[in-house]
């Protein structure tokens, strides 16, 4: 018998009513995700946690009331289990080191197409982290940045608790694999990276997810991340 896909159940909080519908229909789309709960505003999101206890919040970041990065600390401190993922229109690197600073998950922006928003949801829901990849470029060039002055990108990440890695373990990566990990690293997403290399987005995210358990990690950000620190990636 067919193992049945566990269900992650989901919450939406946004001011715009038709925004919260479109994302709705395309959730509701997956066999495996269900909306439990709408809302508009932060105070609504704290409410709808606490109900509900949701796996997923999708919160929006300009909110009336209480703004999404407030609201995520709020959200997690009454359900602790709930994972957000931050909504914007922002690409700033700021809005993004605030949205991880609140605890939330996810960074997604306003203009992310069908299969990022589904990919977000599942990652998160899994226990990783996303971040839209048009805003790691310039997430990527502030680590750097930072990582300068006296290890404050190191400590954003968590990464000074992290094991040391194998230098030989980017010597298992394919010639390919090493391909999509710097394109990765410059920002693009699934469906860019197969345009620029010529092959179907499936297996861009099956080099990915391989990508991803070689280097030991959950998600694509903290794949960068390490092959940043390694100097495996050039930007």
């Amino acid at each position: 018998m067919e193992k049945r896909q566990q269900e992650i159940r989901i919450v939406i909080v946004d001011d715009h009513q038709l925004f919260r519908e479109g994302v709705k229909r395309i959730l509701e789309m997956e066999s495996d995700f269900r909306v439990i709960g709408e809302g508009s505003d932060g105070e609504e999101a704290y409410r709808l946690a606490e109900e509900h206890k949701p796996d997923v919040i999708l919160m929006d970041i300009n909110m009336p009331n209480v703004n999404g990065v407030s609201a995520a600390e709020h959200v997690i401190s009454v359900s602790p289990d709930t994972r957000v993922i931050i909504l914007s229109i922002h690409d700033d690197e700021g809005y993004v080191y605030r949205t991880l600073r609140s605890g939330a998950s996810g960074y997604l922006l306003k203009e992310m197409g069908t299969n990022d928003l589904v990919e977000a949801v599942r990652v998160v829901a899994g226990g990783g982290a996303y971040i839209h990849p048009k805003v790691t470029g310039k997430l990527i060039e502030e680590f750097r940045r930072l990582s300068e002055q006296e290890g404050v990108a190191e400590r954003t990440f968590a990464a000074e608790d992290s094991e040391p890695v194998d230098p030989k373990v980017i010597e298992s990566l394919t010639r390919r694999e090493r391909e999509v990990l710097q394109l990765m690293a410059e920002g693009k997403s699934n469906r860019a990276i197969g345009e620029f290399l010529f092959i179907s987005e499936k297996t861009v995210k099956n080099h990915v997810s391989s990508i991803l358990q070689k280097l030991s990690v959950q998600d694509r950000t903290q794949a960068v991340v390490i092959s940043i620190k390694n100097g495996w990636v050039k930007l």
